[in-house]
């Protein structure tokens, strides 16, 4: 009898089965894409370039109520409205002074509405005030117009653009900052020769028309279109490092990874507030006395006024490539060290110029100068906002500013005084120069503070 083994049936495939284990659990659906929910970055770029680049162009365009800029209407002013040069110096000595007390406001207002709303508001009242000066007729209006143009672009364009930036970098701050100086650099390079320029083609009215047309076509309209107040209104977060340790925690205000909201009250309270002050004020006030008397200070030393004025040239081009290597530099060293050393290089500067007996000699000057100006102009809101946060920036930056311009205001009066009543600059050059050696010490050993919770007020930080 043949026995024939069968196998046990087998049991069909389940059908549900067969799908593939990475698949049977089911997906949550996407959510729909919000404000809150866009990706960290934008594809091609930051969007915090985008707001450097509009913050670069607000430098540059502060130009029609800077200096440099306004020097070069002076005399077509005066021949034209019959006014004294007395007259012209003290209307704009007011203008400063009122500049300088409106940047506190500016700066809270700042902290409020942010960017977005002040900087077309304060571009578009900037080339309304070029007009205005345009027109002026008698010495009252040239008192408001000054007072208009060196509130609106020395004084608000400068903090809002150093604001932006302070706002949408962390990480790579002192790159950002020191691209920002470039700005300012290359509005010093060249708003003096346009306005000659301007000025020979259609006379000095027409050139504050320009001027008007200019700030509104390359500053306003891209405010309007481009401006953003935080990375955070674009559900983006700041450049940021990975949570700081440290003395890296205390250089961006922080405690414990978080960044403390300083007040502009608690951060008066510091004496890291009125150290780095200190050294800005002092910057502010021998760089402008020294420029402002230049052609004087070494035609007395055997330099020519051509030969002068081509060196504030000279001193334009190394304060351009400071910028970039010193904000390169920020993001790696304390920017504190960065303000210490170019008082270092001010000082510098100053004894050179006390020994300068040719015209070869006075580049060293130049040189040293304008390295000072390159670092100085980033380095100090760079060590405030590390110091005290983005919160309140404004509210304190402005203060700091309002000190600033007081103090560049007095800047060219000791050198005169001293020519005027002893016959020479360097009894002058010897007082001021204890102040720019002081400031060095004094922001060498400025350490940033911590927040009012903490045990101590201020904390020593590593060298």
């Amino acid at each position: 009898m043949n026995t024939r083994t069968t196998k046990p049936p087998q049991a069909r495939p389940d059908p549900t089965r067969l799908i593939r284990p990475e698949v049977e659990t089911e997906r949550e659906p996407t959510p729909p894409m919000s404000v809150h929910t866009r990706p960290r970055r934008f594809p091609a770029v930051y969007y915090g370039w985008i707001i450097l680049g509009v913050a670069m162009m607000g430098m540059f365009m502060s130009g029609p109520g800077q200096s440099y800029s306004v020097a070069a209407f002076i005399d077509p002013m005066l021949a034209d409205l019959g006014l004294l040069r007395s007259e012209y110096s003290m209307a704009y000595l007011v203008a400063t002074l009122i500049s300088g007390a409106s940047l506190p406001f500016v700066g809270r207002a700042l902290d409020r509405f942010g960017a977005r709303l002040l900087l077309p508001m304060f571009s578009l009242l900037l080339g309304l005030a070029c007009l205005w000066m345009g027109g002026v007729r008698h010495l009252l209006g040239l008192y408001l117009g000054l007072a208009m143009v060196r509130c609106l672009g020395q004084g608000a364009l400068t903090l809002i653009s150093t604001w932006m930036v302070g706002q949408w970098f962390i990480r790579r701050r002192g790159t950002a900052m020191g691209l920002l100086g470039l700005g300012s650099t290359l509005s010093f390079m060249i708003f003096p020769a346009n306005n000659m320029r301007l000025i020979e083609a259609h006379g000095w009215r027409g050139a504050w028309t320009a001027l008007a047309i200019g700030v509104w076509v390359l500053l306003c309209a891209p405010a309007v279109l481009l401006v953003r107040n935080r990375p955070e209104d674009l559900g983006l977060d700041a450049d940021r490092a990975p949570t700081p340790t440290g003395e890296d925690s205390s250089r961006a205000g922080t405690s414990g990874g978080t960044e403390y909201p300083w007040t502009a009250r608690k951060a008066l309270r510091t004496g890291a507030f009125w150290r780095v002050v200190a050294a800005l004020a002092t910057a502010a006030m021998v760089t402008t006395g020294l420029v402002f008397h230049q052609v004087s200070l070494l035609a007395g030393r055997g330099v020519s006024k051509e030969s002068a004025l081509g060196l504030l040239g000279v001193q334009a081009l190394v304060a351009c490539a400071l910028s970039l290597v010193g904000g390169f530099l920020a993001d790696r060293f304390p920017p504190r060290r960065l303000l210490s050393a170019c008082m270092v290089f001010m000082a510098m500067a100053m004894v050179e110029l006390l020994v300068v007996d040719s015209p070869w000699a006075a580049w060293p000057y130049s040189i040293l100068l304008g390295m000072h100006m390159g670092i100085q102009r980033f380095s100090g809101s760079l060590t405030l906002i590390n110091f005290f946060g983005r919160t309140h920036f404004g509210s304190i930056n402005g203060i700091a500013m309002a000190l600033v311009v007081g103090a560049a205001a007095l800047g060219p009066l000791p050198l005169a005084l001293s020519q005027d009543y002893l016959g020479r600059y360097e009894p002058a050059l010897l007082g001021l120069l204890v102040f720019p050696l002081a400031s060095a010490v004094a922001v060498w050993s400025a350490h940033p503070p911590r927040a009012p919770e903490s045990p101590a007020a201020e904390v020593p930080a590593a060298a």
